[in-house]
């Protein structure tokens, strides 16, 4: 009986990824600049979720106001190239792979906003949370993922060359 292909996504699949949930962050803003006004608020679940807009000029969830746009784009690059250097012994895990494409994505999305308006465009209102957006959910997610990831992955980097992981039952990489 011949072997199952199962693809195994690499860089490109998690790039594109990351690309399809950026595109599908400035979908949604574009809808919700295209409807909403600046400041106004439709309620979806009275009391629990609201649609509104807002012009989110700080670093994540409105810290950090005036914060200039070069400095924010500088940390995106740092993180994507960081990522992407560390790729082959830190994403291993299927956490750590998944919580790179969220917070590729996430910081794209954000950046393409910063760059062209010069501030982000949240709409998500949780009344207990500053107001947030797709990406903002992203990369907050996908830092969890990333994190639990990384630490889970962590006993690859200190092993013995042929010995096994007791877990899996195959040798270490």
């Amino acid at each position: 009986m011949p072997r199952r292909w199962v693809p195994r996504p690499g860089w490109p699949g998690r790039l594109l990824a990351a690309g399809l949930l950026a595109v599908a962050d400035q979908a949604i803003k574009a809808v919700i600049t295209a409807t909403l006004p600046a400041g106004a608020e439709v309620p979806v679940v009275p009391g629990v979720l609201t649609l509104t807009h807002v012009h989110n000029r700080g670093v994540a969830f409105g810290l950090l106001p005036g914060v200039p746009p070069g400095v924010l784009g500088l940390a995106a690059g740092l993180l994507a190239g960081l990522l992407i250097w560390r790729g082959g012994a830190a994403l291993g895990t299927w956490q750590a792979g998944a919580g790179s494409v969220l917070v590729l994505g996430g910081t794209a999305g954000n950046l393409a906003d910063r760059l062209r308006r010069g501030y982000v465009i949240d709409y998500v209102d949780l009344h207990v949370w500053p107001v947030f957006n797709l990406a903002d959910a992203a990369i907050v997610a996908g830092s969890v993922l990333l994190a639990a990831g990384i630490l889970r992955g962590t006993g690859n980097a200190r092993a013995v060359p042929g010995r096994r992981d007791r877990r899996q039952g195959r040798p270490w990489r």
